[in-house]
């Protein structure tokens, strides 16, 4: 038996193995060379490239319980401004990475993957401090019904301009700064809704989690809970699609389902099991989540941007270590696969050294 406060071992690992998931995605050699299961779904549809971002978000709301505790949730003006400061922390990151991606401040996009964490992570800690948290399942089912309203009335799921998604962000933020398919930017405002319900659902997995004290019981607690997830949103997927790129009801319940599973299933192999000997590269990444994450998108942009000439032709770095190291070698689709790896290793290796050192970087 193990005490309700003690850490578990394989949450940190599936937060390692979603960061190196999401960068492994990110950073192939070429993206005309990507295996289908690398690939996010086209519109309708999962892949498994399309798990990786909401397991990250169930951790975080899950991390945000466990982290709101030790202020024993007092809504008071110290807590929320660790809060406060941390949520425009993360925005702001993202949105300078964004700057530096397009290399112009002019077309900015304003939305992004880490400004979705910001902000779902931001809404979901105010509610978790202003409302008792018996209320928080009826707050999740209101904002995933809310969202399935409007999603159903106002054409969101036209992958076009005519989706209500794509009217309200190019409205508010401005067509230059969403990002450019077919109007619909999948980190958009009004798919931030169910995202906070994603972190809310990992709070109250939270909270379920850290009331038990057998390991054993929290692993079928977990089982019992991503089986039922993921049926409803199998099931409820023939009305409302899943679907990323709008963030669909059903897309936050299989997503939220399949990441209670794995974790269950890491928690019998880690922390009942005890086979953690595999792990430890995981484990690198997932003490420093969003800061490797973040020093991934700066390496990614620098390949990306760092230019020379190569017989007669300029070229990337990016470029040459695929194009004329790896692909010559391995073929297009291996050799893309195989600088994604390396990639991942790369970034590893900083991260591995922080980990060694016990140095850890909080954003």
């Amino acid at each position: 038996m193990k005490p309700a406060n003690q850490r578990l071992l394989a949450l940190d690992i599936l937060r390692g193995i979603t960061i190196a998931g999401m960068i492994l995605v990110n950073d192939p050699g070429s993206w005309n060379s990507v295996y289908a299961p690398l690939k996010h779904a086209s519109w309708n549809g999962l892949t498994p490239t399309d798990l990786v971002f909401p397991f990250f978000m169930f951790i975080m709301g899950i991390s945000t319980y466990i982290s709101l505790r030790k202020y024993q949730f007092e809504c008071n003006r110290s807590t929320v401004w660790k809060i406060a400061k941390r949520t425009l922390v993360i925005f702001a990151i993202g949105l300078l990475i964004n700057g530096f991606s397009n290399m112009t401040f002019d077309n900015i996009r304003i939305l992004g993957v880490l400004q979705r964490l910001a902000l779902s992570y931001g809404f979901a800690a105010i509610i978790a401090l202003l409302l008792k948290h018996k209320y928080i399942p009826y707050i999740i089912v209101t904002l995933l019904v809310g969202y399935a309203l409007i999603l159903l009335f106002g054409n969101g799921y036209e992958y076009n301009e005519s989706s209500i998604l794509s009217f309200v962000d190019r409205n508010v933020l401005g067509i230059n700064h969403i990002y450019k398919d077919n109007g619909i930017d999948p980190e958009g405002l009004l798919s931030t809704i169910p995202s906070i319900a994603h972190v809310l659902i990992g709070f109250s997995v939270g909270k379920w989690l850290m009331s038990e004290s057998d390991i054993r019981e929290k692993m079928l607690r977990l089982f019992l809970l991503g089986t039922i997830f993921t049926f409803a949103g199998f099931l409820l997927n023939y009305g409302l699609p899943i679907n990323k790129k709008v963030w669909s009801p059903t897309f936050v319940l299989v997503t939220c389902g399949l990441a209670s599973s794995f974790l269950a299933l890491l928690i019998w192999i880690i922390d009942v099991k005890g086979y953690k000997r595999w792990s430890g590269f995981f484990e690198a990444f997932g003490v420093n989540p969003l800061f490797m994450y973040v020093v991934a998108e700066a390496l990614s942009i620098l390949l990306y941007n760092i230019h020379f000439t190569y017989n007669g032709e300029t070229i990337s770095l990016r470029g040459y270590v695929y194009k004329i190291l790896l692909q010559p070698v391995f073929g297009n689709y291996p050799g893309s696969l195989i600088f994604a790896i390396l990639f991942v290793c790369l970034v590893w290796l900083g991260g591995y050294t922080l980990y060694k050192k016990k140095i850890y970087i909080k954003i």
